[in-house]
């Protein structure tokens, strides 16, 4: 595995209530305040004090070694990061857990019969990982795609929408990425990522790959895919059928996400509280790009780390860029 790292844009404001709010923890006797700091967060977002000159991109990122292990307690002086070739100056660093918000995007076409059983559990154990200050919504798709939960902190009602779901009907995958990545834009936190649960390509959508393609390049969203995508299964397929695992690995790719392949069904749930571990693993970069231009460019980012003496091989995985702010 290599590194996950997923970028974002910032205000000073925010990021400074990002690091010292939420990743404070009380001591005894106090109330827990991470909820307000988060409050605060997204005032100072949707209500920025400071001028673009004070910009960040946020990047949050994991590092494992050899055996897929998460390799915890390095350090800001361990980490460079380039933009474009330019090296960066990391302005603030945690290795603390923040709060997420989450879309889950569950097929529930005819194609699912057989194994909805075991991709409900895998959703199920997803949502377990969740914390209380994060968010979550749901959209299912079959037909057509339906933002069946919107956006709630209670993954209750995620969970017992998920336990009514009944498979049928054909699959419309891009569809329902299209709509995710659309009602992500109401989300309260920083760190956004899409789990896509599906067992094959897309049949019955509207949009194309292409524009999901762009939507993901623009759009400051973590994508990572499960599924059983056996290579039996592309006998007979039409093209786009067969393209959609493909699909969904370079989305996952192209966002410091995964796409994860089950050739069984009852893995799945493990795959899932993978996942969600590895969300929870992740540093938190920040730095203010040396390059100001608001000329609306793709800005490619890299990432590399400085290997402890008795940890070599280190995987990592890195957002490969974001888009800069236009005038």
């Amino acid at each position: 595995m290599r590194l996950c790292f997923v970028g974002s844009l910032i205000s000073c404001a925010a990021l400074l209530v990002l690091l010292s709010g939420w990743y404070a923890s009380p001591a005894a006797g106090q109330t827990d305040s991470r909820p307000q700091a988060a409050e605060r967060l997204r005032e100072a977002e949707l209500n920025p004090r400071f001028n673009v000159d004070t910009t960040l991109v946020l990047i949050p990122a994991t590092v494992t070694d050899s055996s897929n292990r998460f390799v915890l307690g390095l350090q800001k002086e361990d980490f460079h990061l380039f933009e474009d070739g330019a090296e960066q100056t990391i302005a603030h660093f945690s290795g603390e857990d923040v709060p997420l918000s989450v879309g889950l995007v569950f097929d529930t076409s005819g194609s699912m019969d057989s194994k909805l059983r075991t991709s409900r559990q895998a959703a199920l154990q997803f949502l377990k990982t969740m914390n209380p200050q994060d968010e979550a919504f749901l959209v299912e798709f079959s037909d057509r795609a339906e933002l069946a939960v919107g956006f709630t902190s209670r993954v209750e009602q995620i969970q017992e929408k998920l336990m009514s779901v009944q498979p049928g009907g054909l699959t419309a995958m891009l569809d329902a990425a299209e709509m995710a990545l659309r009602e992500m834009k109401k989300a309260k936190n920083p760190r956004k990522t899409i789990l896509i649960i599906s067992d094959g390509g897309d049949n019955n959508s509207r949009y194309l790959a292409r524009e999901i393609e762009a939507l993901v390049r623009e759009a400051d969203v973590q994508i990572y895919a499960m599924g059983v995508f056996e290579p039996s299964i592309f006998s007979g397929l039409a093209r786009e059928e067969i393209s959609g695992p493909r699909l969904l690995s370079e989305l996952a790719e192209h966002t410091g996400g995964r796409a994860f392949s089950a050739s069984d069904p009852n893995d799945l749930p493990n795959v899932a509280a993978r996942i969600g571990i590895e969300l929870r693993n992740q540093y938190v970069l920040a730095y203010s790009p040396k390059n100001q231009n608001k000329d609306g460019k793709y800005r490619r980012v890299e990432v590399k780390v400085a290997e402890p003496a008795a940890i070599p091989n280190l995987k990592l995985r890195w957002r490969l860029g974001y888009y800069a702010p236009s005038q």
